[in-house]
């Protein structure tokens, strides 16, 4: 299977500080990643950066074939990206939402199939028609993640999907994040809910101190430390840092 993202010696300074350092990682079609880390370890830094939003110091970054350096513009027609501190405009319905949002990608028919696609994955049923400032935190998240998978992209950047959600909407999200995947679009995956990490992620990276230390699938990181969760291997890996 192709790699969707390749990530080769990425980094990147704030003035003296350097928050992302020499970061290199892949991922491949259909999988999802977990990007791990403490609080300021470089997680968001490196997916702003992979996301075209933050322009890197140095490195290399490659999604579908095309090099950021050169195909950034290719590389914003393939990708999404949803920030945890995302945000939909509340005096707007979610359908009304959906169909701002399209407009921005196609028009006529094939925005009204995008639209469609949407709501299939909110899956809000009638509440589609609610105004957005009537939702609940976990709606909200529903109509995010519809946003930003409705376009078709080749990869999904998701920060934080579940963060502040109650247990089922959580378990909810993940399960929309699973059947994406499932259906062919890549997905590096940001949270500090190691649960989450554990069931969903196909591997994972964790990054401290803007390095990645380590990288492997769930089982192979918890046998490595001889533990039973990706929480302790976390914590294990945090301590011995």
């Amino acid at each position: 299977m192709a790699d969707a993202l390749v990530v080769r010696n990425l980094s990147k300074m704030y003035g003296d500080h350097l928050a992302v350092d020499n970061v290199s990682f892949s991922v491949k079609e259909g999988e999802i990643f977990g990007l791990i880390g403490p609080n300021g370890a470089g997680k968001t830094t490196s997916l702003r950066m992979i996301s075209t939003l933050l322009t890197m110091t140095s490195g290399q970054i490659q999604v579908c074939g095309k090099d950021m350096s050169t195909d950034a513009d290719e590389i914003r027609k393939c990708i999404s990206y949803l920030p945890e501190d995302a945000g939909a405009y509340k005096e707007m319905t979610g359908r009304a939402y959906l169909r701002f949002m399209a407009a921005f990608f196609t028009s006529g028919e094939e925005m009204e199939r995008m639209v469609t696609k949407g709501m299939d994955i909110a899956s809000l049923g009638d509440r589609i028609d609610s105004k957005v400032s009537t939702y609940s935190k976990g709606m909200m998240r529903r109509l995010l993640i519809a946003r930003a998978i409705m376009p078709g992209p080749k990869l999904a950047i998701l920060d934080e999907i579940t963060s502040g959600l109650d247990v089922v909407n959580a378990f909810e999200i993940r399960d929309i994040v699973r059947n994406i995947a499932k259906n062919g679009v890549t997905v590096l995956l940001s949270s500090h809910n190691m649960f989450e990490v554990d069931q969903m992620c196909d591997r994972i990276g964790m990054i401290d101190g803007g390095k990645m230390i380590l990288e492997g699938t769930p089982s192979e990181l918890k046998e490595r430390f001889g533990v039973g969760t990706v929480e302790e291997v976390f914590v294990t890996a945090a301590v011995k840092r």
